[in-house]
């Protein structure tokens, strides 16, 4: 009789986590084999253009989208929470003019749950009203420390203005036209959830761990700033300045090639087509540098996109055309990010709700590849 014992099979490691599912979720699903994104139910391309960011926003919220009333309400939460207490923004304010914007918002959110009374209120109804807010505040708190860092006077939130369009007028002064409110709304509604991403599943840690809204949008929004997520559109637009005109993009391709060098907004974790989210911003890149008179940027754009499409297979995604985006627009390189962070604090908090609503602690493993048996050398001896 074979009396050895049985021993286990070694662990499966997964570098990155990749492939292995860590939650259930009704909000938003990422089919990258065939480039779908939905919403709730709804794909994107459903939703692109023919609803408001405030409408996705309660869709995530409650699983279905607002009635005309169900919105007014929504709109009128989201108006007046945008105050912020005087000590974030003078916080915020007084933060180094040097200071990176990604940084300024995560401190500013910091603060605001320094500020919060009922910050470790955990009912779910308490939960509901801090997600709301922080989708109102963290706008705010962007454009303050904009204004200030430029030594300009702040601009207040003007209640009847929507999300986007409030954003753009405390950034600019001045009211956006119809156009550049749709098309800001537009990227808010593209970029408001996509799936367990990096942030996503790093605010679900955080509040697991049953700590409070405002630690748990703190850590996601050091998690996006990283440039293998959202810090990855700044890198487009630098990358476009850097190649300066249409004639040297293919240089620049092969030379990236050839040193293995990434080239910024193409390629994704899990894209294995394109991403579904980019030919929205594509087009809506096009139609503004056509107005703007300078379309070089997304000349250069679809070059770079054709050649890593031939050469390596590689589909452009959603930072890819948001910086052209963003930068016909006239926003700051440094702010493409924080744009990002704004709309995806919808998903992010609506993630968090739905983690509490069914916790679990959230502990991987991890394998030890280290020596054993050590044994303490006297300090004199060593």
């Amino acid at each position: 009789m074979n009396t050895a014992p049985v021993t286990a099979p070694p662990p499966v490691v997964t570098k990155g986590l990749e492939g292995v599912v860590a939650a259930h979720t009704r909000l938003s699903d990422v089919r990258g084999d065939i480039g779908q994104l939905i919403y709730c139910g709804y794909d994107i391309n459903e939703l692109a253009g023919r609803v408001s960011y405030e409408e996705v926003v309660y869709l995530l919220f409650h699983n279905h989208l607002p009635n005309r009333v169900e919105l007014a309400e929504l709109k009128s939460a989201l108006s007046a929470y945008r105050e912020l207490p005087q000590g974030v923004i003078d916080i915020i304010t007084r933060l180094p003019k040097t200071t990176p914007p990604m940084h300024a918002i995560r401190t500013g959110v910091s603060a605001l749950g320094c500020y919060d009374t009922v910050a470790d209120d955990d009912t779910m109804d308490a939960q509901r009203r801090k997600a709301l807010r922080l989708i109102a505040q963290i706008p705010v708190v962007t454009a303050y420390f904009h204004r200030s860092r430029q030594g300009l006077p702040l601009v207040h939130p003007v209640p009847s203005l929507g999300e986007a369009a409030n954003f753009l007028y405390m950034i600019d002064g001045e009211k956006p036209s119809a156009e550049k409110e749709n098309t800001m709304d537009m990227c808010y509604v593209l970029h408001a959830d996509h799936g367990m991403n990096a942030s996503t599943f790093s605010a679900r840690v955080t509040i697991a761990t049953l700590s409070d809204m405002y630690s748990a949008i703190t850590t996601a929004i050091g998690t996006l700033k990283g440039p293998l997520h959202g810090g990855a559109n700044e890198g487009v637009i630098k990358m476009l300045q850097e190649i300066g005109s249409l004639d040297k993009v293919d240089a620049y391709v092969e030379d990236c090639l050839a040193q293995k060098r990434k080239i910024m907004g193409i390629g994704h974790r899990v894209y294995k087509v394109l991403d579904p989210r980019a030919p929205h911003l594509k087009r809506m890149a096009q139609i503004l540098s056509a107005k703007l008179g300078d379309p070089k940027w997304i000349q250069m754009s679809d070059r770079i996109a054709e050649l890593m499409l031939q050469k390596k297979n590689l589909h452009a995604n959603v930072d890819f055309y948001s910086a052209t985006v963003y930068y016909s627009l006239g926003i700051p390189t440094d702010l493409f990010t924080p744009i990002f962070a704004i709309a995806r604090t919808s998903g992010w908090t609506a993630h968090v709700l739905d983690q509490l609503a069914d916790n679990r602690l959230i502990r991987p493993q991890s394998v030890y590849t280290g020596p054993v048996g050590l044994k303490v050398v006297p300090l004199d001896k060593r």
